[in-house]
């Protein structure tokens, strides 16, 4: 699968936009890029490995996320793909987290079970989906206001740790080969093409070679 079918796929299970998916397809890097190297060290990796794994569990048919090493993905794409702003928001997350968990169980994330950090998870998914409602009840206003104007730049908006952590979930497992091969269906090409294949509810998609 390339980049922009991967961006495609993950911004329509998402319901929007990809953060960062200018710079993961372009290569490029945002400019005054802050330092994440934290992110690298292995018990932010555990952690972010943990909370992937939570969003994409494994089954019995498909290794999760964890296999797929998504949370050393996120700290790449967190380093080359987001804007300060975002990294900063990103890095408050794991703190985030830490803390509701803390409040919630008495306990850090990586200590409660897969249960609870279901629940936790649930929790933060629904706190980001009000985020995103109020933020657009917000500027819904300024931006019909400069409807059908071509000049006009909506300003940047601050985005939820939650969102980017669910987006590069999925768009690093499914980029993964494990994801490719494994969660989805996977034929080498070149191959032959075959306009009409057979399916029945419950079948793999396809990925892209």
């Amino acid at each position: 699968m390339n980049r922009r079918d991967a961006i495609g796929r993950v911004a329509l299970l998402m319901g929007g936009a990809v953060i960062g998916a200018e710079f993961f397809l372009s290569g490029c890097r945002p400019n005054g890029a802050s330092n994440v190297d934290d992110l690298f060290k292995q018990e932010n990796a555990d952690f972010l490995n943990e909370v992937a794994e939570t969003i994409l569990p494994t089954t019995a048919s498909s290794p999760g996320a964890k296999a797929a090493r998504v949370g050393q993905f996120m700290a790449v794409m967190v380093r080359d793909c987001y804007t300060p702003a975002d990294q900063k928001t990103f890095i408050e997350g794991i703190s985030n987290l830490n803390d509701a968990s803390q409040k919630k169980y008495n306990a850090k994330f990586m200590d409660i079970s897969l249960a609870q950090r279901t629940e936790l998870l649930i929790a933060a998914d629904s706190e980001q989906k009000e985020f995103y409602k109020q933020l657009y009840k917000k500027i819904a206003p300024e931006e019909a206001k400069h409807k059908g104007d071509i000049n006009y730049v909506a300003p940047d908006q601050p985005n939820h740790y939650f969102k980017m952590m669910k987006e590069i979930t999925l768009l690093g497992f499914f980029t993964s080969e494990i994801g490719a091969t494994k969660a989805l269906r996977y034929v080498e090409t070149p191959g032959h093409f075959d306009g009409c294949v057979p399916y029945k509810k419950g079948d793999k998609a396809w990925a892209d070679a």
